[in-house]
């Protein structure tokens, strides 16, 4: 059962000393570690890091985070590197490295205090195909996947499961953006945003359906991971709130918190 998923921006500049001796997205990087603290405090067994990646890979052994990969010495940030984390059970051998946005998932969750076990699932950027006018067979693929990170059934310490989502809306805000500037971009991330703050059977309704093209074409990061988590959420009711939103330097990013819904006795769904 998935008992809660911590939404977090996949950019680099999360972590501190990343930029250098400038201070950037202070206040994101805080309402992130709020998020992973919301998260951490629902009591997950183990926890999911589902970041974007330049491939898919499953990570389910020993995996160091580092943030070398985009240009940013390990040796300047400003949190400690955590040691290889392990999965359950523990893999002997050396520990894969995960990409940039999973690396930030994992300095969040050492910064926050988490020590136990983590699997790191990578979800490559999506296709810049045509619209397909439904589900494609990659969006069923990856929202079984989800299913089976938080299947009851599925083996041990799979009980009680946490999910650090890690990815961006647009890189395409206007001329200091990452990349060019886009007049869909705004429109885009406004009705994401909204929907990821609901969390309801509506919204992620429409959060399944955006068109993986367009999610190419606005460089949204997110669009991968949030379909893992759709499936990991399954028709549980969850209770959404998003943290912080902002687009520093042309790019959207979101912080937002998804807590499964406990639903008494005697309770609607």
């Amino acid at each position: 059962m998935m008992v809660a998923a911590s939404l977090v921006p996949a950019t680099a500049l999360l972590v501190p000393g990343a930029a250098g001796r400038a201070e950037v997205l202070v206040d994101l990087r805080a309402r992130a570690l709020d998020a992973v603290a919301v998260l951490l405090a629902a009591g997950p067994e183990r926890v999911v890091v589902v970041a974007a990646g330049p491939t898919d890979r499953d990570l389910d052994g020993r995996v160091a985070a580092s943030l070398a990969s985009a240009g940013v010495p390990d040796g300047r940030l400003g949190w400690s590197l955590p040691a290889a984390l392990e999965a359950s059970p523990p893999v002997q051998g050396r520990a894969a490295t995960a990409g940039v946005a999973a690396s930030v998932g994992l300095l969040l969750l050492a910064a926050s205090g988490w020590s136990g076990p983590v699997r790191v699932l990578e979800v490559r950027p999506p296709d810049i195909a045509p619209a397909a006018g439904g589900p494609t067979d990659r969006v069923a693929g990856l929202r079984a996947l989800g299913a089976r990170l938080v299947d009851v059934g599925a083996g041990p310490g799979s009980g009680r499961v946490g999910l650090v989502v890690v990815g961006s809306l647009s890189a395409r805000h206007g001329p200091d953006a990452p990349l060019a500037d886009d007049q869909r971009a705004a429109a885009y991330d406004a009705a994401v945003l909204a929907d990821l703050a609901d969390g309801g059977t509506a919204a992620r309704g429409r959060l399944g359906c955006l068109d993986e093209g367009v999610a190419g074409e606005l460089a949204v990061t997110g669009w991968g991971p949030w379909q893992v988590l759709l499936g990991a959420c399954g028709d549980e009711a969850v209770d959404a709130a998003v943290l912080a939103a902002s687009a520093p330097f042309g790019a959207q990013h979101v912080v937002a918190t998804w807590l499964h819904r406990r639903v008494n006795a005697g309770d609607g769904a």
